[in-house]
């Protein structure tokens, strides 16, 4: 656990080695903006729907390019352009919350994208054409599956969704159960049995959907190869890197990473205290995965907090030691966050469910859309009405080895709040407390300053020192 971040004085944010892995995608000449931003696409979205106000969001490692595509977007448009600076969250989702504090009409996101569906304001996706040797890896495709009557879906990263294309016209000849996905403003019109998944559209056979298909991906290892992993463990996986031209088989370490995750739902069912973090406010329907939280945390006998901040590290969480574990709402690429550094666990939506709803079995695999956990998701599971008289249930942790005993509550809100309990604060007063957080306070061994009111002089006010901490001054000098 990095306990040092807890207590830091800020030698490290000072001797931090920034990743140079992912720079800047062009030489910031013109002619390279051009084709790499997409600029005269921008433009032509801008000018369709006469926006007026147009905010652009990239990641911190093209924000080098952001001044002059800005300009060149301003001067071909009678837009006013702003360059968001930071985002709220992860650079993946599309920060609607700052591009509405300057009243922008829509948005162009820059750079890689978790592709959650917006509802605030029209979204213009440029990913940046990364390079790519389309006849190298059909090669690699053809190495890797050479039974050519293989169900294959192929999924690409962002940054080379524009290789779909190329390697559909040259594979799809030969290979007839092969299907190519597809990412949004590529086709508007669904598909009959179209999937969708983590932004990508496609249209797999039922007869052998899922199981029965094996996975292609064109991109280095990120987020968005994990999640597919996770989400089809059971299923062949390859990969083909276009930086290192090395096509290979994937999932050695996808059995260890479930289990890891199967390890996080037990502790949240040993957790009787939870914190739900929220992680997004611009990815649809999150309102409605806060309250779907909050509704079965509370019928499965447990308390829930619920806390919003930016990005998560771990001195921030450990401010709140009275929780016993987090539940991050935010996009699929950043839901599998690694909680190994951090004072408690933090758990998908998916999994706290799993913990909480006994109606609901692990099924092997990850769900990190929260929106497929809620009514009429394809993942959603009824709560189920439990009789005062199951309400008691007790089993054994997995963890560790003890009994632990919850009371499931039934779907209704309790009408009045449960009686209060008093606990000795000090000789002075006594502290009304409702729930864990104020049983936790006083149980603890420091509580905070006492007031002492009545017992400190009153004093009239007086002039402080002035100058720099170095040299008061007051102070004589040496």
């Amino acid at each position: 656990m990095a306990t040092a971040l807890f207590s830091s004085d800020g030698e490290e944010v000072i001797n931090r080695k920034l990743d140079s892995s992912d720079q800047s995608i062009s030489e910031s000449t013109e002619e390279a903006l051009e084709e790499i931003y997409e600029i005269g696409k921008t433009i032509s979205f801008i000018q369709i729907n006469g926006f007026q106000r147009v905010a652009l969001q990239f990641p911190d490692e093209l924000l080098a390019d952001s001044v002059a595509i800005a300009r060149q977007l301003e001067d071909a448009t009678s837009a006013k352009v702003y360059i968001l600076g930071d985002t709220s969250y992860g650079s993946c989702c599309v920060d609607e919350v700052s591009a509405e504090h300057v009243g922008a009409d829509a948005v162009v996101h820059y750079g890689r994208a978790c592709l959650s569906p917006c509802t605030r304001l029209p979204v213009s996706y440029v990913f940046g054409r990364k390079a790519v040797d389309a006849s190298l890896c059909a090669d690699a495709f053809q190495s890797l599956f050479p039974d050519r009557e293989t169900p294959v879906v192929t999924f690409t990263d962002v940054v080379y969704e524009h290789v779909l294309v190329q390697l559909e016209a040259q594979l799809g000849p030969n290979y007839p159960r092969a299907i190519f996905s597809k990412l949004p403003g590529q086709r508007e019109i669904p598909f009959p049995n179209e999937t969708c998944k983590f932004g990508r559209r496609f249209s797999p056979d039922p007869k052998f959907w899922p199981d029965g298909y094996s996975f292609f991906y064109v991109g280095g290892e990120g987020p968005t190869l994990s999640n597919l992993l996770l989400t089809w463990p059971r299923c062949p996986f390859f990969s083909y890197n276009p930086e290192t031209a090395e096509g290979r088989k994937e999932g050695l370490n996808v059995n260890r990473a479930l289990m890891k995750r199967f390890y996080l739902i037990e502790k949240a069912r040993d957790a009787q205290v939870v914190g739900i973090l929220v992680g997004t406010l611009g990815v649809s329907d999150y309102l409605s995965a806060l309250k779907h939280l909050k509704d079965i945390i509370r019928r499965a006998g447990k308390k829930s907090y619920m806390m919003s901040m930016g990005k998560l590290n771990p001195a921030k969480l450990a401010n709140f030691p009275e929780v016993d574990v987090f539940v991050l709402v935010a996009c699929p690429e950043n839901s599998l966050l690694d909680s190994s550094g951090f004072y408690r666990p933090i758990v998908t939506p998916d999994e706290m469910e799993v913990a909480c709803n006994p109606a609901r079995e692990w099924s092997g695999h990850c769900i990190t859309d929260f929106r497929e956990l809620l009514p009429g998701g394809c993942a959603h599971v009824q709560f189920p009405e439990i009789s005062p008289a199951d309400a008691d249930r007790t089993d054994v942790s997995l963890i560790t080895g003890e009994l632990r005993s919850v009371r499931l509550c039934a779907s209704e809100v309790p009408e009045k709040e449960p009686d209060l309990t008093v606990a000795q604060r000090n000789n002075d007063g006594t502290l009304a407390e409702l729930g864990p957080a104020a049983s936790f306070l006083s149980a603890r061994s420091w509580q905070g300053l006492d007031r002492s009111l009545g017992q400190t002089a009153v004093v009239k006010t007086v002039e402080g020192r002035r100058g720099i901490a170095i040299a008061y001054e007051d102070e004589l000098e040496s």
